[in-house]
């Protein structure tokens, strides 16, 4: 059989990029050059993280993975002092399972899961409004079978230099990424 480098070549990159790990290495910037809203509609410069290892999901308050809010809470109780941080971005983009507003998101975030770690407001993940953040999330950490994210709670992982170094799949529960913050909050 003979094969064509070309070919060789693409079955290479599609290895390497379907693993969730970097792909891009062009990329310049880091977490620090984005902005977005909290929830409460005030603008959150991401440079505040700096030193942290910080872990980004996508929410839906509606959604099969919704109780992962729990998980997500409890990482983020454990791990706080030692610099970890957690963003939640909510998203509708996932059959409508983000319906509510700002308000509504917040008041369901810490009336039923008692969620203190920071979230934004209503975002796309996906599509022409993408945020640019995930926009640059998913240029650097592409996904199984594509870039675009899945579904709901899509997990994010990035080193205390703003740089993502790892994708979960939404059927990753918060409890399995525990070794991988660990090893990078020992990273000094």
């Amino acid at each position: 059989m003979k094969l064509n480098i070309a070919t060789v070549f693409l079955s290479l990159f599609f290895v390497f990029n379907s693993n969730g790990q970097e792909k891009n290495t062009a990329v310049t910037k880091n977490l620090y050059d984005f902005k977005a809203k909290s929830i409460d509609g005030k603008e959150i410069n991401m440079s505040q993280y700096k030193g942290k290892v910080v872990l980004i999901v996508n929410t839906a308050s509606k959604c099969g993975f919704t109780p992962q809010y729990e998980g997500l809470e409890a990482l983020y109780k454990k791990y706080e002092s030692k610099g970890l941080v957690i963003l939640g971005f909510p998203c509708n983009q996932f059959m409508s399972q983000e319906p509510g507003n700002e308000a509504e998101i917040a008041k369901f975030c810490s009336n039923k899961y008692n969620v203190t770690f920071q979230m934004f407001s209503k975002i796309d993940v996906n599509g022409d409004n993408t945020h640019p953040l995930y926009k640059y999330l998913k240029t650097v950490l592409g996904g199984t079978m594509g870039d675009d994210i899945k579904w709901n709670f899509t997990k994010f992982l990035l080193d205390r230099n703003g740089k993502p170094v790892k994708r979960f799949a939404p059927t990753v529960k918060p409890v399995e990424i525990t070794e991988d913050i660990e090893k990078l909050l020992a990273e000094k």
